[in-house]
């Protein structure tokens, strides 16, 4: 297999592949995947950047850009099957993922753990930047961890391709049919900043900042899709208006799970303060304060539970967070902690050491969701609603569940707060080849090629720095 760049109409691409003439090498339909199922070893790999429109989301390091990006990875194998993943989208997140597939040539799918080996020398002590800086610090383990994960997905996909299982079965079997989510609700303009790169019309949602907005955009939420708790992503204003908008939730709202997370934008003083303010509202406190250290302080003065995606990233960071007791609910994600198997050890070290379990979201399209409800549809302990950002790559124009997408409609839809494990093989959703070429047309033509909230929170604000604690 070779990993090259491609190229369009005179403009670089980002895309890495193994093809032939723009056309994969081993097309997954000319061999029956049962006669060959004893051959599954990686010949080539795609990865193909795309971009989708993206509200303007306001969260404590700025705003999103109008764009997000996200890379699409179809492993293609010597038995005709291709498998899916999704990954982040970033220049550098594309660069390493084109490193790690030239070194996966010959792999057999089943061999995950060759996949790791050969991924981690292929990448060296590289240490990437992160694609958002809203997940805690990186390094070179987190860095292998990632690149892991996104191609650890697409072998499950063809495991489960070849096998006629779903990745759920693979992963020990689903203990749950349908997987819950949880609404996220975010301040947001009711449109980009001017000069920001935004060329089309703004989304349907409109603006919310202040808590009658908040409450309209959850009203929302829960009626065109269900969901039976509800999240609000804080740490941008005061933190007294953000206990208001807690509490009108609260009134509107008197039987559903909250949450909020200010992405430890609030110091340990204001922290204890909002504690004491929402104990019994609240079903947990997700990053109100940066640090293992920090997150411990608060711990042992409130009775809430504290949840985290931020100070507890990765493996190294159980044991300090479980001796000081730091936290009470580990956030996990496939996607930067090295996977879904990495993901179910996880669970069981939160089960061994009686933390609660839930999962982060960041803007993702339909395989990375897909991913995700197999993953908690196989994961005894995952109680918690999800997080997922699915909805808002849904109001741009149609109806709440026609969404911006890779994946052919059908597999994934929203009931009651809910999603159906698909029942294909696998992952359970189709590559839409057309959609594909339109949201990659939109990565090579937004002009954005990494996250940077900061810069674009800077249009209307021009002197803010996304310090934290900013409160």
């Amino acid at each position: 297999m070779r990993a090259r760049p491609g190229r369009r109409s005179g403009r670089r691409s980002g895309r890495t592949d193994g093809t032939r003439d723009g056309k994969p090498v081993h097309d997954e339909t000319s061999t029956p995947a049962a006669a060959r199922a004893d051959r599954l070893t990686v010949t080539a790999i795609t990865v193909t950047p795309v971009a989708v429109k993206d509200p303007p989301l306001l969260n404590a390091s700025g705003c999103h850009q109008p764009y997000a990006l996200r890379s699409i990875i179809e492993l293609h194998t010597d038995a005709g099957i291709t498998g899916l993943s999704e990954a982040y989208g970033d220049d550098p997140t594309l660069d390493l993922l084109g490193r790690a597939a030239r070194a996966l040539t010959g792999l057999d799918v089943f061999d995950i753990n060759g996949l790791t080996r050969r991924a981690a020398a292929s990448l060296g002590s590289f240490t990437a930047s992160n694609p958002t800086e809203l997940i805690g610090p990186t390094g070179a383990d987190k860095t292998v961890a990632q690149i892991v994960a996104a191609f650890e997905v697409a072998c499950f996909d063809v495991q489960g391709k070849a096998t006629g299982r779903r990745v759920a079965d693979l992963l020990g079997g689903a203990v749950r049919e349908r997987v819950d989510y949880s609404g996220y609700l975010f301040y947001k303009w009711a449109e980009h900043p001017a000069g920001g790169g935004c060329d089309f019309e703004p989304d349907g949602w409109g603006a919310a900042l202040d808590p009658e907005g908040i409450v309209a955009q959850a009203r929302r939420m829960v009626d065109e899709f269900g969901f039976g708790s509800l999240k609000l992503k804080g740490g941008v204003f005061p933190p007294e208006q953000e206990v208001e908008a807690i509490r009108a939730l609260r009134r509107a709202f008197p039987d559903h799970p909250l949450r909020i997370d200010p992405n430890a934008n609030w110091s340990v003083a204001t922290s204890l303060s909002v504690a004491e303010q929402l104990e019994g509202e609240l079903e947990y406190l997700e990053d109100p304060t940066p640090g293992i250290a920090g997150m411990a302080e608060v711990a042992a003065g409130t009775a809430l539970p504290l949840a985290t995606n931020m100070c507890v990233t990765s493996f190294a960071d159980i044991p300090e967070a479980v001796r000081r007791g730091a936290v009470g609910v580990v956030l996990s994600d496939h996607h930067f902690w090295g996977g879904l198997r990495a993901s179910q050890r996880l669970a069981g070290l939160c089960e061994t050491f009686g933390l609660g379990l839930s999962m982060h979201s960041n803007t993702h399209l339909g395989i990375s969701l897909a991913a995700m409800t197999q993953l908690a549809a196989a994961t005894p302990n995952l109680t918690y609603a999800l997080d997922t950002h699915s909805p808002w790559q849904r109001g741009f124009g149609g109806g709440p569940h026609e969404a911006q997408d890779v994946v052919r409609p059908g597999a994934l839809r929203f009931e009651g707060g809910s999603l159906r494990v698909p029942d294909g093989p696998g992952l359970g959703v189709e590559l839409d080849r057309d959609a594909l070429a339109r949201l990659h047309e939109q990565y090579l033509t937004c002009g954005i090629r990494r996250r940077d909230d900061l810069t674009h929170m800077r249009l209307m604000h021009p002197g803010w720095s996304g310090h934290r604690p900013r409160f």
